[in-house]
């Protein structure tokens, strides 16, 4: 009886965990410099990971949320990745779910900064770099 128990509860968690899930594209601790789209390379970093998927999606309050909610990174600031939720974000103009990624920025005039922003908005820094 206890064996099967467990074969149930093996079973369950196996299938609570969605099998398109892929992992991060850059995990916890890798070098990162933002740059977003070349038409405007400037990256918002989000201080939410929800301000984040929200404003992906085409979702904002107003210009004064967006103002009081991030900080403008300008492309070429570095950062270094704490944490990644693969796949969340879904952008309102693209059928590709984004990773949201959790930043700390190291350098720049918001060096030491915490923020969020998607696996679009950053390029990983090349060894010797």
């Amino acid at each position: 009886m206890a064996r099967r128990a467990l074969g149930a509860v093996a079973l369950l968690a196996a299938l609570s965990v969605p099998a398109t899930a892929a992992p991060c594209a850059q995990p916890a601790g890798t070098a990162i410099i933002l740059k977003s789209a070349d038409i405007d390379p400037d990256v918002f970093v989000w201080d939410s990971k929800q301000r984040v998927i929200d404003y992906a999606a085409g979702f904002w309050g107003s210009s004064r949320d967006v103002l009081v909610h991030s900080v403008l990174a300008r492309p070429g600031t570095r950062a270094v990745v704490v944490q990644c939720d693969p796949g969340i974000v879904k952008p309102k103009y693209v059928t590709e779910s984004l990773d949201a990624v959790g930043v700390r920025l190291t350098n720049g005039p918001n060096k030491g900064h915490y923020g969020w922003v998607t696996s679009q908005d950053f390029r990983r820094v090349q060894r010797g770099r």
